[in-house]
């Protein structure tokens, strides 16, 4: 799985202000993450720059227009790092080939909490952003070929045998 910072124009993604924000928050107070909305053209700690989520500590930065699929992932490799790296995180989320899937699971599976998102929707916009899998899509990754990354979590207790996340953090 690799990432290609270049949007699709021609198809627009959901934006982290289009899900229900008591959600969004709780969501990220249960795994310990502040967001925080950027009041400039730059978003603090943005691996990608742009619109892009950025983390610094146990903070989560956006702008209203950041892509929900960035503030998940984003959030992802938070939960999905060591204590180590978490607290000395800013900017880069680093993690291995591994985490990385591991990553891309989880936030398919949290988009489901996060009305109108869903999974088919993040799908859609990993699809979108450029996310790349080798069978094609995101949706064709998680449903044939993530068992490894499902594994995965499931071996740092992030996600329970029912695919459920814990909000434990690794």
């Amino acid at each position: 799985m690799s990432e290609n910072p270049q949007s699709n124009p021609c198809q627009p993604v959901m934006l982290y202000s289009e899900v229900d924000q008591g959600d969004l928050v709780k969501l990220l107070q249960d795994y310990q993450l502040d967001l925080k909305v950027a009041d400039s053209k730059t978003i603090p700690g943005s691996f990608w720059g742009d619109e892009e989520a950025g983390l610094i500590g146990s903070k989560l930065y956006v702008r209203a227009d950041t892509p929900l699929h960035s503030l998940l992932h984003e959030t992802c490799h938070y939960i999905c790092m060591d204590r180590e790296r978490r607290e000395n995180l800013h900017t880069n989320a680093g993690g291995d080939y591994d985490e990385e899937n591991a990553v891309c699971y989880l936030q398919i599976l949290l988009a489901d909490g996060l009305p109108p998102c869903s999974r088919q929707q993040m799908w859609l916009d990993m699809d979108s952003w450029g996310y790349s899998f080798r069978l094609g899509s995101a949706q064709a990754w998680f449903e044939g070929d993530g068992e490894d990354a499902r594994q995965w979590l499931l071996d740092h207790k992030i996600i329970n045998l029912d695919s459920q996340p814990t909000y434990q953090l690794r």
